[in-house]
Formats: structure tokens, C-alpha cells, sequence
């Protein structure tokens, strides 16, 4: 996404945590999460003991591609991604620029046993509560729309409620983050000022982070071959969305992608 979109969605990211706050108070939020506090399941530990690493994203639409699967039901495909070898699963509930919504977390949660990762724009501690109390188990984090106080803020408080954090980078700029201890440090393919994906770009990057980071790429990944060449570069996880869902059947192409690695390996 261009940058002054990224700028647009903080902006009203802003807003939309005001008014929440107008609808559930942060006290109300942490009595809803002392009466019903189940345990978390690990993203990092799902993904390094999965056979692919793949995170399968459940997203509507994008702010570039615009509607990719508009009326997709998260009950008819997330719980078939689980079934179909999914390490982890991405859920978007931005409702502006992706289509989602906090209901999507809420309405697969008894549904499916491995981890769920709330990939949102988080930029206030009131969203990281409420990741909790609607039984997300890890939290997207963008270096990019963070100052790095703000993110070593948001992480500490993340890990204080069980959370786990993959944290997002884009660029080079951005490494000095990934010394703030999040859980997974994510590499976005997707250019900030140009919407262009490359996945070349994990490639590109990754003999410049710390050796002890648990990776994952995200964004543009689409083949089998792919996925194996970052593998054996280090990468442990796979976030893909689209790929997935402008499919009529994104479980169906889940299974089949995984089968391909499988094959390749």
C-alpha cells in the first residue's frame, strides 16, 4: 500500500479506537477477559512444527487489489484452512480498507484448535486488550506505523497478557525493531510506496537481520518453489492471503499448494 494510505488507514484507525472505547470501556474489556481467559496457543511454536509453515489469511479485500472474495464467510473457509494443513491462521478485521471485522475472530474461534493471528493496524494499547478478550492468540505489529517506543510499549504489554507479536518490516530502515522482543519478525514483500510485491525482497534482506529472528515472509508468495527457496534461507513461516482466497475454493488451494511443497522438498 502507498504510504499516504498507510496514512489514511492510521487516521482512521485513530478514530475507529475512539469510538470503540465510546461502546466497551479498557475496564470493561479486562472484566470480559478475568471472566474467560483461555489459554493461547502458540504461533511460533505451530509454525516451526509445521511441514510448511504456511499461514493461511482470511481477507475480503485489499486497498490495492480492491474486493478480492467480497462475500466470503470466515465459517465456511477458516475452519477448512485448519483442516487442509494450515500451520496458523491471519485474520484480518480492519473493516474500512480490508472487509473484515472483530466477529470474524469471534465466530471461528470454537472452531478451530491451532493459532490465531489478529492482523489488524494496532496503535493502541485499548486494541491489544481487545485482541485478547475476542480469544486472538498473537498480534500483527507494523514497525511502519510505530515509533519504536510505541512498539517496545505494545509488545510488552502483548507478552504481559499471554500474546504473542509478529512484527512487520518493510524495509532496512526498520531492522533496529527487531531487537524489541517480539515473538516472529515478519518481511513484507509489498513496497510501501508503490503497492509492487517481490517476494526477492526476503531474500534481499535477510542476511541483515539478527541470526537468533524466527522469520516469516509475507505478501506476493504464490508457488511451491518459492516457499522452498526461503526455507532454506531461514525462513520458518509463509502469511498468504490472496493467493489463497481470489480461489473459489481457498482451502482447496491451500491443500494443494501444501501437497506441491511436500513434493518439492
Amino acid at each position: 500500500m502507498k504510504q499516504d494510505i498507510l496514512t489514511e488507514i492510521i487516521a482512521n484507525k485513530r478514530f475507529e479506537v475512539d469510538r470503540q472505547k465510546t461502546i466497551y470501556s479498557l475496564r470493561e474489556l479486562e472484566d470480559m477477559m478475568q471472566d474467560h481467559m483461555p489459554q493461547i496457543r502458540s504461533m511460533k511454536q505451530s509454525i516451526a512444527a509445521s511441514s510448511s509453515g504456511i499461514i493461511a489469511e482470511f481477507k475480503r479485500r485489499s486497498p490495492s487489489k480492491g474486493w478480492i472474495h467480497r462475500d466470503a464467510n470466515p465459517v465456511d473457509i477458516i475452519p477448512y484452512y485448519a483442516l487442509n494443513g494450515a500451520s496458523a491462521l491471519s485474520i484480518l478485521t480492519d473493516e474500512v480498507f480490508f472487509g473484515g471485522t472483530l466477529s470474524d475472530i469471534r465466530n471461528v474461534r470454537q472452531e478451530v484448535n491451532i493459532p490465531i493471528l489478529r492482523k489488524e493496524f494496532i496503535i493502541d494499547e485499548y486494541q491489544v486488550y481487545q485482541s485478547r478478550a475476542i480469544e486472538a492468540d498473537a498480534i500483527l505489529l507494523i514497525a511502519a506505523a510505530l515509533s519504536m517506543k510505541k512498539c517496545d510499549e505494545l509488545i510488552q504489554l502483548a507478552h504481559q497478557l499471554g500474546l504473542e507479536v509478529l512484527l512487520e518490516l518493510h524495509d532496512e530502515s526498520e531492522i533496529p525493531y527487531a531487537s524489541l522482543g517480539a515473538d516472529m519478525i515478519g518481511i513484507n514483500n509489498r513496497n510501501l510506496g508503490s503497492f509492487h510485491t517481490d517476494s526477492e525482497h526476503s531474500f534481499d534482506i535477510v542476511k541483515k537481520l539478527p541470526q537468533e529472528s524466527f522469520l516469516i515472509s509475507e505478501s506476493g508468495l504464490k508457488d511451491a518453489e518459492t516457499i522452498v527457496r526461503l526455507r532454506e534461507v531461514g525462513y520458518k513461516g509463509f502469511l498468504m492471503g490472496e493467493a489463497f482466497m481470489k480461489e473459489s475454493n481457498p482451502p482447496l488451494a491451500l491443500k494443494q499448494l501444501i501437497q506441491e511443497i511436500t513434493t518439492k522438498k
